[in-house]
């Protein structure tokens, strides 16, 4: 477990953007925290990272965004928000595929919402809001 305070949501976008370094085809990566803790913020600079096509928007009310990249091991990312839905809306969503899909990377909000859906290799990534510009940030 790593345990990292960020002082601005650009500090919080480099961090992104050097884990980024890390991420393994065929990825789940798992967003919690409080509205406003920094989840999209994070996102945002994974998303950058890999040169996806913005703009990046959190998609709660669509569920899910789907990014094509071009990446030596990912060529898509797809980021979901799963605070509205619950096990049988993320099937429709053909989570199935998606989690089969080793070039794709899943960037997934709200992971409490469908724990029992999630893969056992899951990363999580928990996120708390400590002031108007600090989060914190614990990987696990």
């Amino acid at each position: 477990m790593k345990k990292i305070i960020t002082k601005s949501a650009k500090e919080t976008q480099q961090l992104a953007f050097d884990y980024t370094k890390k991420i393994e085809k065929g990825q789940v990566v798992c967003f919690q925290g409080e509205l406003g803790a920094g989840k999209t913020t994070f996102i945002q600079g994974i998303l950058k990272s890999l040169n996806a096509k913005g703009p990046y928007t959190s998609p709660t009310f669509v569920i899910m965004k789907k990014y094509d990249v071009k990446h030596a091991i990912i060529d898509t990312v797809y980021h979901i928000d799963a605070y509205r839905i619950d096990h049988s809306a993320l099937f429709d969503l053909g989570w199935e595929e998606i989690i089969q899909n080793k070039k794709a990377l899943i960037l997934l909000e709200w992971p409490e919402k469908i724990e029992k859906s999630l893969p056992k290799n899951a990363r999580l990534i928990k996120f708390k809001w400590i002031d108007e510009n600090s989060r914190e940030l614990v990987f696990s």
